[in-house]
């Protein structure tokens, strides 16, 4: 029986490539919901939520079986926190505030087992469904699935991109919109030319590296001018805000 391609593999093809985020909706059926709706991927958020890793294990567990392939924003990008959300099966780790060479190289030697990386083994548990077999070829089955987001939200990520992007390891180079608009002096100002010019630099460095750009869309107007930038793994979000947007209309309507 013959598998469909990685995530990875999809987007490396260059397609667009819709997923959802989640802050909110820790739920034993948010991931067949998400999966109902079409998306391919989903980003669970450490970094702002307070979601811990028995919490995360029990929404990957729930991803089995679907076409969707679960991920997690992890709080900092400190080895124990990528293993420990590698160990638990996340297909991809998105890091916050990448703003160096060398941090990225870390990132990426956390991510793989040696000879190309540093990260520990921990063979037969949940990422690996709990069955035994060759490590070897386990070793290279998880590199070839695992994708490493590195969020540029921060000037300094921006300046460094081109370095960051350069990494072997670094797949996604992902717009932190908020924050990147926060650090450059314009908090919000997702108009002004300045960041306008940031997030077409994201995208153009992407291309050029051969990596993936990466961004969280909060309605169609930002989908369509992502996706005209060159942004191909688009997240809908927030789940909070989408909920309570559909409700409004709803209440209005019976109002």
């Amino acid at each position: 029986m013959s598998h469909p391609p990685h995530l990875k593999t999809v987007l490396m093809s260059g397609e667009v490539v819709a997923g959802a985020m989640i802050f909110e909706f820790f739920t034993p059926g948010v991931s067949q919901i998400l999966a109902n709706a079409g998306a391919r991927f989903a980003i669970y958020d450490m970094e702002h939520t307070g979601l811990g890793f028995e919490t995360l294990k029990w929404l990957f567990a729930t991803t089995k079986g679907l076409k969707m392939e679960p991920m997690v924003r992890v709080p900092t990008g400190e080895y124990t926190w990528i293993a420990r959300a590698l160990d638990l099966g996340a297909r991809g780790v998105m890091v916050p505030m990448v703003e160096s060479k060398e941090q990225a190289e870390a990132l990426a030697s956390a991510c793989r087992y040696p000879p190309e990386g540093r990260r520990g083994a921990a063979f037969g548990f949940a990422q690996c469904d709990y069955l035994g077999g060759d490590v070897a070829e386990k070793m290279r089955d998880y590199h070839a699935r695992t994708l490493l987001i590195a969020q540029i939200e921060t000037e300094r990520g921006l300046q460094n991109v081109e370095a960051i992007a350069a990494v072997e390891g670094v797949d996604v180079l992902w717009v932190g919109h908020f924050d990147l608009s926060n650090f450059m002096g314009i908090p919000g100002q997702f108009d002004h030319p300045d960041f306008v010019d940031a997030m077409q630099q994201v995208a153009q460095v992407a291309k050029k590296h051969g990596k993936i750009a990466g961004f969280m869309a909060t309605d169609k107007a930002w989908v369509e001018r992502a996706k005209d930038m060159g942004y191909t793994m688009l997240a809908a979000g927030t789940d909070t805000a989408l909920l309570q947007q559909a409700l409004g209309q709803l209440i209005v309507d019976i109002q």
